[in-house]
């Protein structure tokens, strides 16, 4: 176990780390690596911690090489399925971000594996360059607030989907929020689509008149609630909705329901936030490819 471990460790040593993240991997692992000094002081029994179990602390947190390794030591499949491989954090006067990484492990098809894994590393490293860029143009101009928070959730993990979704709220005066999902059918290792799940593309307008028709009945329930679409006759704007897109942002939940989602001034004002849909699966029923999924 300790040759493997330190095996990874060296394997973990010779990931390159993208240039414009050096900085802070560098102030993490040494901000890391103080706090457990500390901890060391602190709790004489921290002292039987052995350096292989500080390498594979080091090497989970930081590694997406590492991560997927990970899954062929016996007993560690059981405990990791998706895990945030580094936060980045900045605190500067009225600029404040906060981006989390994720990393999805265990799973047979490697190469989808790392494909996840390198968009939501890109992803994210795309994120931070672009709020440096605006801090640095923001100071230019005397100042002002910025913020930025990524995020993750899972919100399917059974024996057949997993579905994980990431959030990107961005803060400057007002606040967007943008969510996206990926979905994974576990038995077969794949990633499923939107497309993939219909004989043909019927589904865009069975899909969206359900929805339309769920915002007419959450709006006469609810004074409160908000959604822009066009009624009785109105002219048709931009900023209406009328149909879901092609590849629309989904996720199938743990009833396996399909589940449609939009961003936050999408299709209603930003108090509505990120809006979600549970469509009825007898209302896709007569479309789908087969009933693996949407039950």
């Amino acid at each position: 176990m300790v040759d493997h471990l330190k095996d990874l460790h060296k394997e973990y040593s010779e990931v390159p780390i993208p240039e414009q993240l050096d900085l802070i991997v560098n102030r993490s692992l040494k901000q890391s690596l103080k706090e457990r000094r500390k901890k060391r002081l602190k709790y004489k029994w921290f002292a039987s911690v052995s350096v292989a179990a500080i390498v594979f602390l080091i090497a989970i947190n930081t590694s997406i090489t590492v991560a997927s390794a990970l899954s062929a030591i016996p007993g560690v499949d059981r405990l990791i399925k998706v895990l945030t491989i580094k936060e980045y954090i900045v605190a500067e006067d009225s600029y404040d971000a906060n981006i989390k990484v994720p990393a999805v492990t265990n799973m047979e098809n490697k190469d989808l594996e790392l494909g996840l894994n390198q968009k939501y590393l890109s992803e994210n490293k795309a994120l931070y360059e672009k709020f440096q860029s605006e801090i640095e143009q923001l100071k230019k101009q005397g100042g002002g607030h910025l913020g930025l928070d990524t995020n993750y959730e899972v919100k399917t993990d059974n024996d057949r989907i997993f579905s994980i979704g990431r959030y990107v709220v961005e803060t400057s005066g007002s606040s967007s929020e943008e969510v996206a999902f990926d979905t994974i059918d576990k038995v077969n290792q794949i990633l499923i689509t939107l497309p993939m799940l219909f004989k043909d593309e019927q589904y865009i307008e069975r899909i969206s008149q359900n929805i339309k028709e769920q915002m007419i009945a959450q709006m006469k329930a609810d004074p409160d609630i908000v959604y822009w679409i066009p009624e009785n006759g109105d002219e048709v704007s931009t900023d209406m909705f009328t149909s879901i897109s092609k590849d629309q942002s989904f996720y199938i939940n743990d009833d396996g329901k399909l589940v449609i989602v939009f961003n936050k001034y999408d299709i209603a004002p930003g108090s509505m936030g990120s809006v979600e849909f549970v469509i009825p699966t007898e209302v896709i029923a007569g479309d789908l490819v087969s009933q693996k999924y949407i039950q």
